[in-house]
C-alpha cells in the first residue's frame, strides 16, 4: 500500500522506521510545524520531521490538518492509508476520508481504557499491572474508532513513563505494520470498541506532577514514575521547586510525618501518609541533577527538614 505516516515526537520514530523498511511504500510524512526549542528558542523540526528528511521522504507540516492546502497535498500523494502515532492534532473528517483505508492510529493503551493524550502516564498513576497498544481506525470522536489489533505489555514495578513508553513504541511499531499488512490483503477486520470500560487520560500538567507527601507511599511512588521524564515530578525545598527522580519505598523505614526528612550519610528518607520513601536523584533549583545524599550534604540539609512547604508563585 501507499502510506503517508503522521507523527511528531520520538515515540513515533520506531513506527516510522518500521514502515520505511516494510513492504509498504512510504510516500510522505505529516508532522507538526517546527517549534521553539532549547535555550535560544530556535525553531526546530520535530524528531519525525528530521528522520523523514534523513529517509528522503516528503514532509508536510500543516498548521492544522483542516487546511485546504494540506488536504490537497495529501490527495496528491494518493495514500491508501495514513498510519498515525502521536501526531498531536485532531484530524477532521474531510482529511480522514482521503485515504481508502482511513487513518490507522497506534495508541498506547488497551482501548477503551485510557483514551487521550497521556495513556501511559495514567496507567502508571492508576497502578495498572497490564497495559498495551491498540491499532484502530481514526474517527472524529476521541480514540473511539473500531479496533484492528492489540498487543499487551506487563507494567514492571520500577517502570517510569519513559521506560514503558519506550517498550510500547517498539512493540507497537510491529503491530502497526501487521495491521497495514492485514488491511492490504483483507485479513484484518475492525470491531467496535465496547461501551463499558472507557477511561480518559488527559495530558499531565506541571501541577499534576506536584507530589503530595500526605498520600500513601505507593501513590507517591506511582506519581513520580508516571511523571518521569516529563513533565518531571517536583516538590519544594526552601520555597524553591525541586525535581524528583524515582523513589524507593522503604519496607522497614523510620516513622516520619509527611514531608519530613531523615538524613544519613548514604540516604535521604522522606515521610508520606504511610511508610517513608528513599529519595533517588533530585534536581534543586539552579543545580545539576544528583543523588539525594549528595544534594543534602551540599546544602547541609538536616533531619527534621520538611519538604513541600510554600509553593512558588
Amino acid at each position: 500500500m501507499r502510506v503517508v505516516f503522521a507523527g511528531t515526537p520520538e515515540p513515533a520514530l520506531p513506527s516510522l522506521d518500521a514502515l520505511a523498511t516494510s513492504g509498504h511504500e512510504l510516500v510522505g510524512v505529516v508532522t507538526r510545524p517546527d517549534a521553539p526549542a532549547g535555550r535560544g528558542r530556535r525553531l526546530t523540526p520535530s524528531p519525525v520531521a528530521r528522520r523523514a528528511e534523513e529517509l528522503g521522504v516528503p514532509v508536510l507540516k500543516p498548521e492544522h490538518p483542516r487546511d485546504p492546502e494540506f488536504q490537497d497535498a495529501l490527495r496528491s500523494l494518493a495514500p491508501d492509508s495514513c498510519p498515525v502515532v502521536a501526531y498531536g492534532a485532531l484530524v477532521p473528517s474531510s482529511a480522514l476520508e482521503i485515504p481508502v483505508h482511513g487513518w490507522v492510529n497506534l495508541h498506547f493503551s488497551l482501548l477503551p481504557a485510557w483514551r487521550g493524550a497521556a495513556p501511559v502516564q495514567h496507567a502508571l498513576l492508576a497502578g495498572d499491572e497490564i497495559t498495551g497498544a491498540t491499532t484502530f481506525r481514526l474517527v472524529p470522536a476521541l480514540d473511539a474508532g473500531p479496533v484492528y489489533g492489540v498487543m499487551t505489555e506487563t507494567i514492571r514495578p520500577t517502570d517510569t513513563a519513559g521506560d514503558l513508553l519506550g517498550r510500547l513504541a517498539g512493540a507497537g511499531a510491529e503491530l502497526l505494520v501487521r495491521t497495514l499488512d492485514g488491511l492490504d490483503d483483507g485479513s484484518v477486520r475492525a470491531h467496535e470498541q465496547p461501551e463499558d470500560g472507557v477511561s480518559l487520560a488527559p495530558k499531565i500538567t506541571v501541577d499534576d506532577a506536584h507530589v503530595d507527601w500526605s498520600k500513601p507511599a505507593a501513590a507517591v511512588d506511582r506519581r513520580i514514575r508516571a511523571c518521569t521524564p516529563a513533565p518531571g515530578a517536583w516538590t519544594t525545598y526552601d520555597r524553591e521547586r525541586m525535581k524528583l527522580g524515582p523513589v524507593v519505598v522503604e519496607g522497614n523505614g523510620p516513622d516520619l510525618a509527611p514531608g519530613v526528612l531523615e538524613v544519613t550519610k548514604q540516604a535521604v528518607l522522606v515521610g508520606t501518609g504511610t511508610q517513608a520513601v528513599r529519595l533517588g536523584e533530585v534536581k534543586a533549583f539552579g543545580k545539576k541533577q544528583m543523588p539525594a545524599a549528595d544534594w543534602a550534604r551540599g546544602v547541609r540539609v538536616t533531619s527534621g527538614t520538611v519538604l513541600g512547604g510554600a509553593q512558588p508563585g
